[in-house]
């Protein structure tokens, strides 16, 4: 199955990075450090959610978004505010009142201003929830169970359904800041699946 860093490495996560960092003015740079951040914590999430009884609600959204966006990623993403709008849904369906907390960790990790992060996952979120609509499809799940599974196996394996958790309180300290983001980046708290980030980031740039 192709996990994050695969996904964002592909020819279609460069159509997603350049797609929406053209409706939101980002640089490619920017647009995926951001994604690189966002993404993990989106599919953290949903699959705690899904651990917490919303599987059912999740697997319905799944079959509003079944993937079609992605067969022309470039007018999809050409809808603007439509999309926009989507996306503030979806994240606030996911996150709560969290999602200040999120998009400004997001925001200082990858020093792009919270408002163009914002805008950038915004945009990304109805492609991901398409992406796993079209996952969900070809592998066939139907059940809480597997799509817990699917989001596992899309994060690599790292954290379950703590991967929200991981990402926003890394230093266990029970505030959202950016020294939770920064561990797991650089991968300083192993414990807690540090360095998924920087593979991300390292796969997208280049480096090794």
């Amino acid at each position: 199955m192709t996990n994050l860093s695969d996904l964002l490495n592909s020819d279609l996560g460069k159509q997603i990075i350049s797609g929406i960092g053209k409706q939101t003015g980002a640089t490619q740079k920017e647009t995926s450090s951001v994604l690189a951040t966002a993404l993990p914590a989106i599919l953290g999430g949903l699959q705690k959610n899904a651990s917490q009884g919303g599987a059912d609600g999740i697997m319905n959204a799944l079959t509003k978004h079944d993937g079609s966006v992605l067969d022309n990623l470039t007018d999809f993403l050409g809808k603007g505010k439509n999309v926009s709008d989507d996306g503030k849904g979806i994240l606030g369906h996911i996150f709560g009142e969290q999602l200040g907390a999120v998009t400004g960790s997001v925001s200082k990790q990858s020093g792009v201003s919270k408002a163009k992060t914002a805008s950038i996952i915004e945009m990304a979120a109805p492609v991901l929830m398409g992406y796993l609509g079209k996952q969900t499809k070809s592998s066939g799940v139907t059940s809480g169970g597997g799509l817990e599974g699917l989001l596992g196996g899309l994060l690599g394996g790292s954290g379950g359904g703590n991967v929200l958790t991981g990402l926003l309180d890394q230093n266990g300290d029970g505030k959202l800041d950016i020294a939770d983001v920064a561990s797991v980046v650089t991968g300083t708290n192993k414990n807690k699946g540090g360095g998924l980030l920087g593979g991300l980031l390292s796969g997208i740039f280049g480096k090794k």
